[in-house]
């Protein structure tokens, strides 16, 4: 039963639903303010899975942004130019 998290194109906020099977039919409006248009947002997490201890971190950098604060993920390694 997975938790996704989608942000309101309207007001910004950001908020939760529950999914109970694949084949629940689900109304996604803001809580807020009702608007029906949103898009789902990567959830950010407080662990790092796979990674040797050498590694490089990714680093998670908070941002101001409509509604509240957004993060952006940085990973490590090559970058294309």
């Amino acid at each position: 039963m997975p938790i996704y998290e989608f942000r309101c194109l309207r007001c910004g906020m950001v908020f939760e639903k529950l999914f109970m099977s694949k084949e629940e039919s689900i109304n996604l409006s803001c809580p807020h303010c009702g608007f029906e248009t949103v898009e789902r947002v990567v959830s950010k997490t407080n662990y790092i899975m796979g990674l040797p201890s050498n590694a490089k971190k990714p680093k998670l950098t908070q941002r101001s942004c409509a509604g509240g604060s957004c993060y952006t993920l940085d990973l490590p390694g090559p970058t294309k130019d």
